[in-house]
């Protein structure tokens, strides 16, 4: 029987399909590329797509990615449920590779004894040698236990559910967040920087954007998140934002910020641990 293939992420894909090459593997590979760690998820799995016309908005009003990649998922995924063939399933411990992985246990969770996975060290898919570590994890493939399939299936429908703005990995647990969060870090990394030279103050949004990733955002952020809410924060005056996307502190945002009373709390979805 043939097997077919599932990743996140379009580096990782091409990655994948060369180490097939290389091991004369002529399977299929599907590529996953809606980063579903943000915007809406409700009924995304619903006959008729209610939620991927949603999630098309949600992009399409985010400007820098195409809005068919959820349909250009949910396609795949709809094909994938008709099909009979094995998958195997790569992941990294990402939250995007988390909740892509979830998502297929979930499509397929009546069919369990098709599911198979590796998983992944994100140093192993990024870099030069990516394809060459992957042919080596090509034996590793192994079954989806029943139990985990249920219990993952699960937390993709408490994911759904709670429909947050945003969905941060910590410690093996989903939680939802907002764009209020975002913002924040956003603005704190920019105030780190504020002190430091005119010239060296501004960040580039891929700079801000692994600043974010590395700071506990609890997701990989990506760029076309990052320049929305540059774009946002601008129209706010909250920070400058230059014609070439670069960000930096606005005049006395900083003060205003800190003289502001601090915005309730409100409490986190939480979906089960791994």
């Amino acid at each position: 029987m043939t097997t077919i293939h599932l990743i996140y992420g379009e580096p990782a894909v091409t990655a994948l399909r060369q180490a097939l090459e290389a091991a004369g593997r002529p399977d299929r590979v599907i590529a996953l590329r809606d980063d579903l760690t943000v915007g809406p998820l409700r009924d995304i799995d619903v006959a008729g797509d209610p939620g991927v016309a949603q999630r098309a908005a949600f992009w399409e009003r985010l400007g820098d990615a195409p809005p068919a990649l959820a349909h250009d998922d949910c396609a795949a995924l709809n094909a994938l449920e008709a099909d009979d063939s094995h998958v195997l399933i790569w992941h990294t411990h990402d939250a995007a590779h988390q909740l892509a992985l979830r998502r297929v246990c979930y499509r397929l969770r009546d069919v369990p004894q098709r599911l198979n996975e590796v998983r992944l060290t994100v140093d192993e898919i990024s870099g030069p040698n990516a394809a060459a570590c992957i042919e080596a994890r090509l034996p590793d493939a192994a079954p989806i236990s029943v139990l985990r399939i249920a219990r993952l299936a699960l937390e993709w429908q408490e994911a759904k559910f709670a429909n947050g703005e945003t969905r941060r990995w910590r410690d093996n647990t989903f939680t939802s967040g907002t764009w209020s969060d975002l913002d924040a870090m956003i603005l704190d990394v920019l105030d780190a920087h504020e002190d430091r030279p005119a010239g060296a103050s501004w960040l580039a949004s891929d700079v801000l954007g692994a600043a974010l990733t590395r700071g506990g955002a609890g997701f990989t952020v990506g760029e076309p998140v990052v320049l929305w809410r540059l774009r946002e924060l601008c129209a706010a005056e909250e920070l400058r934002l230059r014609d070439d996307m670069c960000a930096a502190c606005a005049p006395l945002a900083a003060a205003a910020r800190a003289a502001r009373p601090p915005l309730p709390q409100t409490a986190a979805h939480l979906s089960l641990p791994r």
